[in-house]
């Protein structure tokens, strides 16, 4: 169990909302646009949590490195900000969870490497974050996960010490950046995990299998 600890902090993709089936539609539908065979959720999902760079290596098998691949990219940013929140839901729990946190007087954020352009428009769509006190997106600082910058600068707009603070994610960079900022750290085995199902070496304080099972690890009253 966590002590002397004053805000929860997670990563949004994977860990508190599942988007997986937006993000792979918008790849997909790039896909069917070219004459190609429809690739089913499930190959999707594992690579959800990498966003365009991971939807374009399953659909197309590109890396950042193709001369294509901005194009592409900016082509799947589109597709996307089409369909948002369209079948993106949030994790059975969460919203039990968030709510228990507020009422045990945490704070609580967001910090993804999502950028702004998209992290804005669904943090205002779903009623979940009514109640976040600091939204972080990828941009909103000159580094992204796994550098510590984010995860300092939302302790900063909390007015806490990073010590205080406890970041959830579901992929190992989220565990890094954590750590490095000087947070206590929590691995979501529930979500995307990436190339790895392995949340052991990323030698997170805590694996949590459901979001509920955080509520285990907070002291509130």
């Amino acid at each position: 169990m966590f002590h002397n600890i004053d805000a929860v902090l997670f990563d949004l993709d994977g860990t508190l909302i599942d988007s997986a089936p937006d993000l792979g539609a918008a790849a997909d539908k790039m896909r069917t646009d070219r004459g190609l065979a429809s690739l089913p959720l499930s190959h999707y999902r594992p690579m959800a949590g990498a966003g365009a760079r991971g939807m374009l290596s399953v659909a197309f098998g590109l890396t950042p490195e193709d001369a294509s691949f901005s194009a592409l990219r900016e082509e799947f940013f589109v597709n996307y900000e089409r369909r948002l929140v369209e079948q993106t839901y949030v994790f059975e729990g969460v919203t039990d969870l968030i709510a228990r946190i507020c009422l045990g007087g945490l704070k609580w954020g967001v910090v993804t490497n999502k950028s702004a352009r998209f992290t804005v428009p669904i943090t205002q769509l779903m009623p979940l974050f009514n109640t976040a006190q600091t939204i972080i997106s990828g941009d909103t600082t000159p580094h992204a996960k796994p550098h510590p910058a984010p995860l300092l600068e939302a302790a900063r707009q909390l007015g806490l010490p990073p010590s205080r603070c406890v970041y959830v994610g579901d992929d190992e960079r989220d565990i890094v950046a954590g750590r490095a900022a000087g947070m206590p750290t929590v691995a979501a085995a529930y979500g995307y995990l990436g190339t790895t199902s392995n949340t052991s070496d990323w030698k997170a304080d805590f694996t949590i299998e459901q979001p509920a099972a955080l509520l285990n690890l907070l002291k509130m009253p």
